[in-house]
């Protein structure tokens, strides 16, 4: 993983340009290989019944974890410092993690409400997490004499979470890894690893929820014979779920560091970083708050969407205290309002200034982000009485009650043509980071500012 840019515009500009700034950030759609916006056709087979539990879930755990923990200095060290590969491989030598460190990974993806986590089994420096025949640069056969890999998976398992295998097929360490795009010989003999790789994951591990593929360069999909690789992987794995970064469309969409949701009818997952490194970096301290976590997971059900949070574990396998705070705050609330969050679907609500919105069926769960409380306008405006008033311009639907989710409280309101007024309500937020409403409809929900700017009655110029 690349922070803030994908990894195709990040290929992209280091070809353009030697003055390429790490720390551009860009928000632009995914491209296919000729530079237009990519277009994502049907999913494969089953996908529907294949995909279920995963939309109903939401919230998963990315764990970024590899040799590149040891140097300290985010995941793409390697190739963004130069290292030569021989001194690189050294670090195998030291890659001793405590033993069964993931279960501290999994009992505070649990805590935190995510429901599935996703590990690195591979990363870009092309050492394998795993137990593997094809090569030595591998965990077991090395420092750690043990397979990291089958550990994450029994930790997951323990929890009740289902699991996820991240790989990278691209490949900064195998001799075939980058001149297989002008030498077919070496890409015959590095798609046969690579698939030799996944199919040893899709094996020797039992059931598998989610193959998340990472990084094509330097082939396109016909060179890395994708089709063939997903084939393989679902005979050995019918119930799994793959990405779209083998060049495929796969079976969910991948915006990366941005929520960006896709075309309706497309599954789609913003992945992000807890600071804004994927894998350990001991100097970066540009931390996300509890309240931004929340509100993009609350951001990304509204889109229909999931969000898959990463941690980057230390060289022996511990979490970043930063990391485990901010996500046991996190659970805190996800223990409380999950009701609004887990199996919502994709909505289509007008942005608000101190609010977010899920949905389910009939119900709008009105995720309070900035409480209002009073102001000093209620003094004039019966508008704003009694004081507290929350309100919601252009909300058409008809609404049957409204209630606070944690503790049932039902909660006075009054609607007419133009808005949805909830009042009474105590000046300072009941819950944090965000204070969920429930509004209960007689259809589905709806809200649009248009509507109130274009009908809402006009009078002559000036002080009515």
């Amino acid at each position: 993983m690349i922070t803030g840019t994908s990894r195709r515009d990040y290929l992209k500009l280091l070809a353009a340009s030697a003055g390429y700034a790490a720390t551009a950030t860009l928000a632009v759609a995914q491209e296919d290989k000729d530079g237009k916006p990519a277009t994502d056709p049907a999913p494969p087979p089953e996908h529907e019944r294949r995909i279920r539990w995963w939309h109903e879930a939401k919230f998963g755990m990315f764990i970024h974890w590899g040799l590149y923990s040891l140097i300290g200095r985010h995941e793409w060290a390697m190739e963004v410092e130069g290292i030569p590969i021989p001194q690189y491989e050294l670090l195998a030598k030291h890659f001793n993690p405590k033993p069964n460190a993931a279960r501290d990974w999994a009992r505070l993806a649990k805590q935190a409400g995510q429901k599935y986590m996703v590990m690195t089994t591979k990363h870009h420096e092309g050492f394998c997490n795993f137990d593997t025949k094809l090569t030595d640069y591998c965990a077991p056969k090395q420092a750690a004499g043990r397979d990291l890999v089958r550990e994450f998976v029994e930790a997951a398992r323990a929890e009740g979470l289902r699991v996820g295998f991240y790989y990278s097929l691209m490949d900064w360490h195998h001799p075939d890894g980058a001149r297989c795009a002008t030498d077919e010989a070496a890409r015959q003999r590095f798609v046969a690893y690579t698939h030799g790789l996944i199919r040893e994951l899709m094996t020797n591990y039992g059931k598998i929820d989610v193959l998340w593929y990472d990084v094509d360069w330097p082939l396109t999909p016909e060179q890395w014979e994708s089709q063939k690789m997903n084939d393989m992987v679902f005979q050995l794995q019918p119930e799994i779920i793959v990405n779209n970064r083998n060049g495929l469309p796969g079976d969910f969409s991948t915006p990366e560091q941005e929520i960006r949701a896709a075309d309706k009818g497309r599954a789609w997952e913003t992945c992000m970083t807890l600071n804004d490194s994927w894998g350990y970096h001991k100097a970066d301290d540009n931390w996300k708050t509890p309240k931004t976590i929340v509100n993009n997971l609350i951001t990304c059900a509204r889109g229909g969407g999931n969000y898959l949070l990463n941690i980057g574990p230390k060289p022996d396998g511990s979490i970043p205290q930063e990391s485990v705070e901010i996500l046991q705050a996190v659970g805190k609330w996800t223990s409380q309002n999950g009701a609004a969050i887990y199996g919502t679907e994709r909505n289509n609500f007008d942005w608000h200034v101190y609010a977010n919105f899920t949905q389910r069926g009939n119900t709008a769960y009105v995720h309070v982000t900035y409480w209002p409380g009073d102001t000093p306008a209620e003094q004039w405006l019966t508008f704003y009485q009694p004081p507290s008033v929350i309100s919601f311009g252009g909300w058409k639907t008809n609404v049957k009650s409204v209630r606070f989710l944690v503790g049932d409280k039902a909660l006075a309101f009054t609607q007419d043509d133009l808005s949805l007024r909830i009042t009474g309500l105590p000046v300072t937020a009941p819950d944090q980071p965000a204070t969920v409403i429930a509004v209960e409809c007689d259809g589905e929900p709806e809200m649009s500012h248009e509507y109130v700017r274009r009908t809402r009655p006009r009078f002559k110029v000036g002080v009515s």
